[in-house]
């Protein structure tokens, strides 16, 4: 086997024996926990919701196949070959291609910064949910205690307990406030958590992963048995998969089910190059390659399931306690006896009512109770974790015990992800040798981890939930599918069809089928040209605004739409860039490189001059 650029498999780069994994099972769990994130909890579900119910299982099924496997088994298979993290692994295969490893790199040291200030959200909340009541059960008092917060009052316990006792959110970006002391603490405490996991890589992580990837399968089990029994999780279920096949001519269902594949296994990140980097040269990486990504997919069913048996209980009791606050105003002003309409005769006595006495009807401030538009009212991202789904809690016998199984949770689905992002930067700086063999790789590892914390702290201020949402939506997204895209390419065409298959041969047995070639020569890179260029037309017309939390809003508790400010704007165009920069700098500075080379050479060459002085 010849390896492009005359790289050899080989170790740490610190000229010690590269680690190895215990057992494969250890490998598989921290793939898996790497891929199963939080997405897969509060992103897929409501995708499925919104585009069509079952329907949207078709374009995800079909991107699983064309690029999701295919771009996944490409990472997991030039890890394991080359043993090296993402940069050593394509300045491997070619110089040119060794910006992609550090836009990689870059992708995950920024993913790392807020991803784990979301863990330190969902630890306020875990630590939070020790208490019988919940703290967001009730509004507090305001400072006079005479009467409840004018806030909370006017939107709701949960959101109040959100965003103003957790968050403390200003109403503009540009006003950063101060720094939230309870929040910093607790990023501390989560960056001191994953330091401690992840101190000794594979070493440390390969024993935690064996609770962080189970853990979330326990919870979720309970969660699926506790909400089938709950009154409406039929209702949620029959709502959530009800298959809408009209929703397919829409071009966004296509892209988001792309995109979700595409981030739900965490392509291009650098973690799983560097967790199968750590493999044996023949184990069977195919196998691994399609086992973990149906079970990331199969997580998300299983998710989905398990989160709208309980969103539809919520739902079926907001219907409920819409149908009494009804009941009572027609109680009341017909001077009904109490309890002499049930729910399940309120329809036919409005209409009764209605043909009777419309005038008097029409005068009631009747709500519309349909259970559909309760169903509707889901929500993704933190507005699932913290608001729809504390508030289901709410709902459920032992509601604290709930809460602190659903939030621990969250957190070891985090840890898990977590691992992997770090290890997409720990291995190819280890690789690269940037520090001296006689420093630990602990202090590497702590360093790194400081760093993190220390940049992380513009989340803890009053306005860093708006800035997390800044860099979620526009520091990965594009620049993934940019470096997915050379990763197909260089494997493909760059380093060779015909050695990548002699590769595969000696790691499995066998060469890859018609399917694998197929897909990563014409259908995988043409997929993500695609699905590039309909990112950017979606970034291009979509106006760069945000949603403000504004109690002084006319139309609160309503999001109030604002635009980005022009710097703001500017830091959003410089997020969704600047990693992919790295691919043309570094190929730039090779072909400068090779050029005085090649200028050097022929200088050597070249007879020197004869000193034509007078003698």
């Amino acid at each position: 086997m010849a390896w492009a650029g005359g790289a050899e498999p080989r170790g740490d780069g610190r000229g010690d024996k590269r680690p190895a994994w215990d057992n494969r099972c250890q490998y598989l769990l921290s793939c898996i926990g790497f891929a199963v994130g939080l997405g897969n909890i509060w992103r897929f579900p409501y995708l499925c919701q919104t585009h069509g119910g079952g329907a949207f299982l078709i374009p995800y099924l079909i991107a699983l196949v064309l690029e999701g496997i295919p771009i996944f088994y490409i990472e997991l298979a030039i890890g394991q070959r080359l043993q090296r993290g993402s940069i050593g692994v394509w300045t491997a295969i070619s110089p040119y291609l060794g910006g992609v490893g550090l836009g990689c790199l870059t992708v995950s040291f920024l993913v790392s910064l807020y991803y784990n200030t979301v863990l330190s959200w969902v630890l306020w909340y875990l630590l939070n949910s020790f208490q019988d009541p919940l703290p967001w059960s009730s509004c507090p008092l305001d400072i006079n205690h005479t009467a409840f917060e004018a806030e909370c009052q006017a939107s709701s316990t949960v959101s109040y307990f959100w965003y103003r006792q957790t968050l403390n959110i200003t109403a503009d970006i540009s006003d950063n406030g101060s720094i939230q002391w309870r929040l910093l603490a607790c990023l501390a405490a989560s960056w001191a958590v994953v330091y401690l996991c992840v101190i000794r890589g594979i070493e440390t992580t390969g024993k935690a992963i064996y609770f962080t990837a189970l853990f979330p399968y326990l919870v979720l089990t309970i969660f699926l048995i506790r909400g089938l029994t709950l009154p409406g999780a039929v209702r949620g279920l029959i709502y959530l998969f009800t298959p809408n096949v009209r929703t397919l001519r829409n071009p966004q269902v296509w892209l988001d089910a792309a995109t979700q594949i595409f981030f739900s296994l965490s392509l291009a990140f650098g973690g799983h190059i560097a967790f199968a980097s750590y493999n044996p040269p023949r184990n069977n990486c195919e196998k691994d390659a399609v086992t973990i990504a149906l079970v990331n997919s199969m997580t998300s069913l299983y998710a989905s399931i398990a989160v709208f048996s309980v969103l539809g209980f919520k739902a079926a009791n907001d219907h409920g306690h819409c149908l009494d606050r009804n009941l009572l105003r027609l109680l009341n002003a017909f001077d009904l006896p109490d309890q002499s309409i049930s729910r399940d005769d309120y329809a036919a006595v409005l209409a009764h009512l209605n043909a009777s006495q419309p005038e008097s009807v029409a005068r009631l401030p009747l709500e519309v109770c349909h259970l559909e538009d309760f169903l509707d009212k889901s929500a993704s991202g933190t507005g699932l974790a913290f608001i729809v789904f504390t508030e289901a809690v709410l709902h459920m016998p032992g509601a604290p015990g709930w809460a602190v199984l659903f939030f621990g949770m969250l957190f070891t689905l985090g840890l898990s992800s977590m691992f992997g992002n770090m290890e997409g930067i720990i291995t190819p700086l280890l690789d690269m040798g940037v520090v001296r063999r006689s420093v630990p790789k602990e202090v590497l590892t702590g360093l790194v981890c400081l760093l993190c914390l220390l940049l992380a702290t513009g989340f803890a201020l009053q306005s860093g939930s708006y800035w997390l949402q800044v860099f979620d939506n526009y520091a990965a997204p594009l620049n993934l599918i940019i470096f997915a895209f050379f990763e197909v390419v260089g494997v493909a065409y760059v380093y060779g069809m015909p050695r990548f298959s002699d590769d595969i041969a000696c790691m499995t047995g066998r060469r890859p089928g018609l399917y694998w070639r197929v897909t990563w020569k014409v259908i995988s890179p043409l997929l993500l040209l695609t699905i590039f260029v309909a990112y950017i037309a979606v970034l291009a017309w979509t106006p760069l605004s945000y949603r403000a939390w504004d109690p002084r809003y006319a139309r609160f508790p309503s999001w109030q739409e604002k635009s980005y400010p022009g710097w703001v704007q500017a830091t959003c165009v410089l997020l969704c860039f600047l990693p992919a920069l790295w691919v043309p700098a570094v190929a730039l500075v090779q072909q400068l490189a090779k050029r005085r080379q090649k200028q050097d050479t022929w200088q050597d060459g070249c007879p020197k001059p004869q000193d034509g002085g007078a003698s």
